[in-house]
């Protein structure tokens, strides 16, 4: 993949600001890098440059939790789910001059910001979670494959199991190195996945890194509520321009 100087310093700048964002909230580096990308490449292009940012930030973020392995045994119906949801629509994302892929991602965008503005907490309760997580993790599945981005539903479903802070945070990171995962196999098994598509994907990952200590250093000194509100409000306003584009 032959980048031009102008196009390397944008990708710089957008997988920076994708980890600070995550540095600073937890989450946002696949969501944010996929829709500024796919301002400037295909969508299926853009979703193979955030696999190895994506799967190692998150992976990371597993890691650091409390208990990954009770977490695993709580949740993994719905990973399993996540995974098989995911390689159907990956040809929506990788086919050409398809204007379904923008126009879903353009979706996904608008929903994720609207819920992000909402204050309704939704409850879940451990009955209807064993019902529930494995459809969620379907349907988070089948977004992921079509859009690159894996935060709906999963990010509102996991919040609403009342799990602790540093508990959800390591779920938002099993969660989303799942879904990293399934997606580089969706896109490997529609052949989208040349080796110079991820030489650049594992360049983007030094920003990306920066990014994320700039976002840990930003965390302690703003309100994470200032932040989130900016980032909605900038999530909302990209969706708008994507579908604006999609459809004219």
């Amino acid at each position: 993949m032959l980048l031009t100087l102008p196009e390397i310093l944008a990708l710089l700048g957008i997988f920076m600001l994708a980890g600070t964002v995550k540095g600073v909230i937890g989450l946002g580096l696949p969501t944010v890098s996929m829709g500024l990308l796919s301002l400037l490449m295909p969508p299926g292009q853009a979703a193979a440059l955030l696999l190895v940012p994506s799967l190692v930030t998150n992976f990371w973020q597993l890691c650091t939790g409390p208990d990954v392995r009770a977490l695993c045994r709580r949740l993994w119906p719905m990973m399993a789910c996540v995974a098989l949801g995911t390689l159907p629509t990956t040809g929506t994302l990788t086919t050409g001059n398809n204007p379904l892929a923008p126009l879903a991602l353009g979706v996904c965008l608008v929903v994720y910001a609207l819920l992000g503005f909402s204050r309704f907490q939704w409850q879940i309760s451990p009955e209807v979670e064993r019902g529930l997580g494995p459809l969620c993790g379907v349907l988070t599945g089948l977004i992921t494959g079509a859009t690159g981005v894996f935060v709906i539903p999963a990010v509102p479903y996991l919040n609403a199991l009342g799990l602790a802070r540093d508990d959800l945070v390591q779920a938002l990171g099993l969660s989303f190195t799942v879904s990293t995962l399934a997606l580089a196999a969706g896109l490997a098994w529609q052949h989208a996945l040349p080796g110079a598509l991820l030489g650049t994907s594992f360049l983007a990952l030094v920003p990306a890194l920066v990014g994320m200590w700039l976002g840990g250093v930003l965390r302690r000194h703003c309100r994470p509520a200032v932040f989130r509100r900016c980032f909605f409000i900038g999530l909302l306003a990209l969706g708008i321009e994507i579908l604006w584009q999609g459809v004219n």
